[in-house]
């Protein structure tokens, strides 16, 4: 197999001064407190894991939509990280903002709507006040991450059909419920979005943990996504270090879980994606 890329770290800095924190919710995530891994760290981590690139994610719930921390970070070593950066898409000023991330050398927007700590109260994600925002986006070129749970499935749907030049890519595959097992028909929403040629799945640490619970099993739910969406439209993201684990230790249960798969579609999940998403990550 290829290279590993890491689609989904976060990096948070110890410098305070240099790096505010201004998280969205007013209230910082627990595992940036508890556990936060500033540059050095995590590239001694990728490392030891054998992770040839990674795209920073943008840490919604420490520095709000101020990506300095993440531009700095891809500007100091352009070779190993792309960014994902944040900004307010319901404002006026998004695409300004927009360009000027991009001009910082970052090369993913990300709209956090719902995760562990709530980003903006109801805000939903087919809120025309961002379509400007969208619209920018596809002007560049660059795939847009969303964080929403299953709920939130039929407000992607407006903008998969209003935007279908944007690549979209969703985070953790929008978390959906598994433990029922095969044929899976609690998951029957994240399933139906398919046939949308434009999205994409970040198959992350928590997707694989919950492969493990209930009636579920990596194997057969794994063999249904792929069968579904195709390796070629799946990236997998350690989520590390907001999910408890070394990165090691995160990459290596994912192998475990993707295990069953042919070579051909871990190749694609574990790095080929990642590139044709973030060309920046496809190395010299």
């Amino acid at each position: 197999m290829s290279a590993v890329i890491d689609l989904h770290v976060h990096v948070i800095s110890a410098d305070v001064q240099r790096y505010p924190l201004a998280p969205l919710s007013g209230h910082q995530s627990d595992w940036a407190r508890e556990r936060p891994v500033g540059v050095e760290k995590m590239l001694d981590a990728m490392d030891e894991a054998g992770v040839a690139g990674s795209a920073l994610v943008q840490a919604s719930t420490s520095y709000g939509h101020d990506n300095s921390c993440v531009a700095d970070a891809v500007a100091a070593h352009p070779e190993r990280f792309t960014g994902v950066f944040s900004v307010d898409v319901f404002q006026p000023g998004a695409p300004e903002r927009i360009r000027h991330w991009l001009s910082r050398g970052l090369s993913g927007l990300r709209i956090f709507i719902a995760g562990h700590t709530a980003a903006v109260k109801d805000a939903r994600l087919d809120d025309p006040r961002s379509f400007p925002a969208w619209e920018s986006a596809g002007d560049a070129g660059i795939p847009v991450c969303v964080q929403l749970r299953a709920a939130g499935l039929p407000q992607l749907v407006t903008m998969l059909e209003r935007f279908p030049q944007v690549r979209v890519v969703l985070d953790h595959m929008a978390r959906p419920a598994i433990d029922d097992g095969p044929p899976y028909a609690a998951a029957a929403s994240l399933f139906a979005l398919a046939r949308y040629r434009n999205l994409y799945l970040k198959l992350t640490t928590h997707n694989v943990r919950e492969a493990r619970q209930g009636r579920a099993t990596p194997e057969s739910f794994f063999s249904r996504v792929v069968s579904e969406f195709g390796a070629e439209r799946i990236a997998w993201g350690s989520n590390f270090p907001a999910s408890e684990g070394s990165l090691p230790g995160l990459l290596t249960e994912a192998h475990s879980a993707l295990a069953a798969l042919p070579n051909r579609d871990r190749d694609w999940i574990f790095f080929r994606t990642a590139q044709s998403l973030y060309p920046a990550l496809a190395g010299p």
